[in-house]
């Protein structure tokens, strides 16, 4: 039996013996559909990750958050590095489901609900998620394992803080910051967003470029994005703050993977998603600098 398992068998919240199975996906921890007296649970296993900034008490806290906002489903126990969830009966979205235009307006909803409503929902101290910050430390910690992607760094980091000044000023939200496709449920009825291991203080604009990169966003796609978040279309000044930080969204995707390579001990083949990543990046950066720094 797994370490993970067994630490979901040793919990005093079930009554009789339970039916444990493992599901697929999370990359930062483990899931599981926990059935105990026909009553079904959703299960995550998973410490803290200091390298990726993931603290399990600000996950819990912005959990716990969500649901009194009614984005998330509800935390019914939680441990230490354990969370049991509401089990919905629901499906992920996937990057097809997201472009489809009946679906984006309900997306953008939970969206701002989340930037919004859960500042008034939150309890407790909150973590600041600045995606410039994160890099930095991710370019430390690569630099002290001399990681083989250390001369790429050389270049990405000064793109980095030329990105920093593009963004400048910004409007502070509490953010999701981690908006793949896979952390949007459907069961038939509404729609969830889930998995809050990065949540914290930053731009609206983080979510809403993350959103559109990890999605393949077409340019009238964003335009119809900005139109429901905003209730307007974007000013010039907005559209370089959103360049720039939809850019640095796929670095920090970039750089996460390159970290990853180095500490993560789930099965996932890291150095090929680095390689995708990047690749989006350099595309983006070079449209970005077209159009704003020609």
């Amino acid at each position: 039996m797994s370490k993970a398992k067994q630490k979901i068998v040793k919990m005093k919240l079930w009554k009789t013996e339970q039916d444990i199975q493992p599901l697929e996906g999370g990359i930062t921890n483990q899931n599981f559909l926990v059935t105990d007296q026909g009553q079904k649970y959703f299960v995550r296993v998973g410490e803290d990750i200091p390298e990726h900034g993931v603290m399990r008490f600000n996950e819990l806290a912005a959990s716990r958050a969500a649901f009194a906002a009614g984005i998330s489903p509800e935390v019914i126990h939680a441990e230490a590095g354990i969370m049991v969830l509401q089990y919905i009966d629901a499906k992920p979205l996937t990057a097809d489901d997201i472009q489809q235009a009946d679906k984006l307006p309900e997306i953008i909803q939970l969206i701002h609900r989340c930037h919004q409503r859960m500042p008034h929902t939150l309890r407790g101290p909150a973590l600041v998620f600045w995606v410039f910050q994160v890099l930095r430390d991710y370019s430390q910690t690569l630099n002290a394992n001399k990681s083989p992607w250390l001369v790429n760094l050389r270049v990405l980091m000064p793109l980095a803080e030329q990105l920093e000044k593009d963004v400048g000023d910004i409007q502070l939200v509490f953010g999701h910051n981690d908006l793949l496709a896979a952390n949007f449920m459907d069961d038939g009825e509404r729609l969830w967003l889930i998995d809050w291991d990065y949540a914290g203080f930053n731009s609206p604009l983080f979510d809403l470029g993350g959103l559109a990169s990890n999605n393949d966003f077409s340019t009238e796609l964003e335009m119809e994005m900005f139109q429901l978040y905003y209730s307007k279309t974007p000013d010039a000044a907005l559209l370089k703050k959103y360049s720039a930080m939809k850019c640095a969204s796929l670095l920090r995707e970039t750089m996460w993977s390159m970290v990853s390579e180095i500490h993560s001990n789930i099965e996932f083949d890291f150095h090929s998603y680095t390689k995708n990543n990047l690749l989006q990046f350099q595309q983006a950066m070079q449209q970005h600098q077209k159009q704003y720094h020609a």
